[in-house]
Parts: C-alpha cells; structure tokens; sequence
C-alpha cells in the first residue's frame, strides 16, 4: 500500500474576484522613460 498524502489548497491564496481600481488603477501614476507599453491584437 502507498502512502496517503495530504493537500492543503488554500494555503497559498484566496480566491475570489478583487475590484478593478483597489488593486491596479492609480490615477496619480505618471509615465516613466523606462516604461513599456504592449498592444495585442486579436
């Protein structure tokens, strides 16, 4: 018989939906020489 091995999954994070502009909108941000801009086109 092999040994049992246990899985804690939310030990890392926590999952759910974060709002928009708590966590990556910064109004007050000003552009920077070394900043990079990527567009994608689909």
């Amino acid at each position: 018989m092999s040994p049992q091995t246990e899985t804690k999954a939310s030990v890392g994070f926590k999952a759910g939906v974060k709002d928009y502009k708590l966590n990556y909108y910064t109004p007050d941000y000003v552009t920077k020489d070394t900043d990079i801009l990527a567009a994608f086109r689909v």
